[in-house]
Parts: structure tokens; sequence; C-alpha cells
């Protein structure tokens, strides 16, 4: 049982890191979150459980795959110090697999949620509720200086702490 919690653990880390190092995997989680509060807490969308298991579906696809290409370009700037074009197709194939689960888990979100009244509704009640309207505002600001900036320097920046400067070897010519 000790192993089992311990390979949860590991597996955690690895989400955790890819939050803090790869604006993209910041990206797909801002999005998702933004896009399950407006499901979940308003009950303007008619969504049945099959159409949300197909988005938990899509969702599950994108995050997987940011996290298997995080594995590959490490993996790669691991092994190859200099450029290398194979090097660079691998991880050039790798974000490609992302953009594709990204494209397609937002063709299903618009197949699935193009819904103009539920649209109408939510638009009304952040006009009429200007409180509302302010907190949707800041959590936008907030999300997108955690997207642009990340976790860690965010955190350095309250803390006091010097910039971290990560030496991470990369593969000239290749994504990110």
């Amino acid at each position: 049982m000790k192993a089992l919690a311990k390979s949860f653990e590991y597996a955690w880390q690895g989400f955790i890191y890819c939050l803090h190092h790869e604006r993209n995997m910041r990206i797909h989680l801002v999005f998702t979150l933004y896009m399950y509060s407006f499901l979940l807490f308003f009950d303007y969308f008619k969504i049945t459980g099959l159409a949300l298991s197909v988005i938990f579906i899509a969702n599950a696809i994108v995050f997987m795959g940011e996290l298997l290409n995080t594995a590959v370009e490490n993996t790669i700037n691991l092994l190859e110090k200099k450029y290398n074009k194979m090097a660079k197709v691998a991880k050039d194939t790798a974000a490609a697999a992302v953009l594709v689960g990204a494209f397609f888990s937002v063709a299903i979100g618009v197949a699935l949620l193009w819904q103009p009244e539920a649209s109408k509704k939510l638009y009304q009640y952040y006009t009429g509720n200007i409180f509302m309207l302010i907190c949707l505002i800041i959590s936008l600001i907030v999300s997108i200086v955690y997207i642009l900036i990340g976790p860690l320097a965010i955190r350095d920046y309250l803390t006091g702490k010097p910039k971290n400067t990560n030496n991470k070897a990369k593969v000239k010519g290749a994504n990110k």
C-alpha cells in the first residue's frame, strides 16, 4: 500500500512540475476551471451526463498530452545538449499532439455548449450583479498573471526571493 501511495505522490509531483514550468499547462488549467465553474455553478446550461462525460474525456486528453509533451521535451533536453534536427522533430511533434487535442477539445466544447440563451443569462447575471462582475474581472487578471509568469515567480515576488535561475538545457530551434 505504501508503494501505491508513493506512486500517486510521484504522479502529483509530475503534475505540479508541469504547472510550475509549462505556460501552456497553466492555460489549459485556467480555461478548464472557468469552463467548469460556469457549467457547475450556473444552471443556465442544459447539459446531459453523457455530454459532461465527453467534456471530461476531452479535458483529460489535453492534460495528458501536455504532460507527455513535457516528458518528451525534458527527456530530449537531458539527452541532447546541442541542436539536432531529429530532436526538434520529436519535440515539435509532441507539441503538435497537444495542439490537436486542444483544438478538438475546444470543438467539442463549442458543439456541446453553444447555447446562446444560457450565455445571455450568464451575461445578464454579471451585468446585473456588479460585485460578481468585479470578482470575475479580478479573477481574470489574476489568471492572466498566473499564466504569464507562473506560480514560482509569483511566490518569489511575494516572498522577496531572488529570481530562480533555472539552467535548463534546450535544443535550439525546438518549440517553447
